[in-house]
């Protein structure tokens, strides 16, 4: 896998220089192709057509009908006029336009993380040539940028878990030292639960840049998913005894083909979220509805909800929309969530309820 990236991201940045070369020799192109060049001549060509149609329809009427119809020079002008204009339009849209949009649909796809877009034209127009390139290499450097933080972010992940494990370890032999103080056992207690924290982060990080490196989801077999869900439910038990949390659970039974291992991920982030953030004595709704060809979870809560503005950010990693329980999570787990519902071929949604809280969907094939 590393020699894959490697190779990979070496291929990135061998055709990231070519680009910038391509890019330094576009720039050094004659102004006499400048798109504004290319407009003046549209249009006084555009103009001298109009011109000779109007001359020479006048022509063809007057050796047609003789000089019985008599139609005003100004008239044949202005409907010929129209008629030059509307397909001048036709031709600069399909020119100038619809590249245009072409980069608006790339940039849109680059600021959903997928940084493989690449832009191609037959527009030999120096303006479009310079942005399609300029485009191209920037999504180049920002894929090199990722393929390189992930790789990091992973390698010393991975390096953190042995010894995490251990502080963890030997953390919980001290707890249970009878010559500690009270001072010295609350010590302790902060050392397990940071430890704890960490070793929670980095096994999201793993999981999370593995499942980034797939395209398609391995070990998929047919299983219960109601019973899964009540599986999560029953294993977060202590958390929302704690808290006082009636639930209101309504599952159909239903089956469906995926890889069962690493859905229990998406059903026990999303309702350990939905506890996180219900008030002390809330009341958390679930539900799965079947149906012909799809399967849709819902769970809601009376939380705080979620701002407009955290909606866009929700499944960013890292993103936390309420900075008071920044203590209780590392903002991996909806981003865990989106991209194993998403190679699951599935979608994932959230809404404010009207009276408070939110409500996750999630619609999954049979």
């Amino acid at each position: 896998m590393k020699e894959k990236k490697s190779k990979r991201l070496s291929t990135l940045l061998k055709s990231s220089l070519q680009e910038r070369e391509l890019f330094r020799e576009i720039r050094k192109l004659g102004k006499s192709f400048t798109l504004t060049f290319r407009l003046i001549i549209l249009v006084g060509v555009g103009l001298l057509t109009s011109l000779l149609l109007a001359l020479g329809l006048d022509e063809f009427l007057t050796f047609l009908v003789g000089e019985m119809i008599d139609v005003p020079d100004f008239i044949e002008f202005a409907l010929l006029g129209i008629l030059v204009s509307i397909f001048s339009a036709y031709l600069i849209s399909k020119w100038l336009i619809d590249p245009i949009k072409n980069v608006g649909a790339a940039i849109e796809k680059i600021s959903d993380g997928d940084y493989s877009v690449r832009l191609k034209t037959k527009n030999n127009t120096k303006e479009i040539q310079e942005i399609y390139t300029g485009f191209n290499m920037m999504a180049k450097e920002l894929e090199s940028t990722e393929i390189i933080q992930t790789d990091f972010i992973s390698n010393v992940s991975h390096e953190f878990k042995t010894p995490i494990a251990a502080i963890e370890g030997y953390s919980m032999l001290l707890q249970n030292d009878d010559n500690l103080t009270n001072e010295q056992k609350e010590y302790v207690d902060k050392i397990i639960f940071n430890a704890q924290r960490i070793s929670s982060l980095t096994g999201s990080i793993l999981i999370l840049s593995k499942l980034e490196n797939q395209t398609i989801v391995a070990n998929r077999t047919l299983f219960d998913l109601t019973e899964q869900i009540r599986q999560s439910l029953l294993a977060l038990e202590t958390e929302w005894e704690k808290k006082d949390i009636e639930f209101d659970v309504e599952l159909d039974e239903a089956d469906i083909i995926g890889n069962e291992a690493i859905f229990h991920h998406v059903w026990d982030n999303l309702i350990a979220n939905a506890i996180k953030f219900s008030p002390q004595g809330g009341h958390i709704k679930i539900s799965l509805a079947k149906y012909d060809t799809r399967v849709v979870f819902t769970i809601s809560d009376q939380g705080p909800g979620i701002s407009e503005e955290g909606k866009k950010h929700i499944f960013d990693k890292f993103y936390q929309e309420d900075s008071s329980h920044k203590q209780k999570g590392n903002g991996l787990g909806l981003a865990l969530v989106k991209k194993i519902v998403e190679l699951e071929d599935g979608e994932i949604f959230v809404t404010n309820n009207e009276e408070a809280g939110c409500t996750f969907t999630v619609i999954l094939k049979r």
